[in-house]
């Protein structure tokens, strides 16, 4: 038997996404809330039924503070082991870092898009002139 529950031999995609959420102080319904998808669209991942596409992949990462590597095979950072230090902070506080890990996920995509628009931009300019 395993140690390490959560590693990539033991757990399944949607076992290391639900743990990443218990261990962020997120119930299902606000972690679909933060990433724009339906309560079942989460429930389906949880269940291992589907799985994000890259970019929801990328948010859920960042929003969890995990890498998309533990996510996908339980390898690189993931949640805290059973001998981690217990969760000192009040729930305000940690409801606020979850607020500017949003946040930073939001600009992040923001971001991309962004690029990708410019980059269209420049493509129609480029062919039109």
């Amino acid at each position: 038997m395993t140690d390490d529950w959560y590693g990539p031999d033991a757990a399944t995609f949607g076992d290391r996404v639900a743990a990443a959420r218990d261990a962020a102080g997120m119930s299902q319904v606000a972690l679909a809330r933060r990433l724009d998808v339906k309560l079942k669209t989460l429930q389906g991942w949880e269940n291992d039924l589907s799985e994000p596409r890259a970019n929801r992949l990328q948010t859920l990462a960042r929003l969890l503070d995990v890498s998309v590597a533990w996510l996908l095979t339980g390898e690189g950072d993931g949640v805290p082991g059973p001998d981690a230090a217990p969760d000192v902070l009040p729930q305000d506080l940690r409801e606020a870092l979850l607020d500017i890990r949003e946040l930073r996920a939001q600009m992040k995509t923001a971001q991309d898009r962004l690029a990708r628009l410019e980059k269209s931009l420049r493509q129609i300019l480029k062919d039109t002139i």
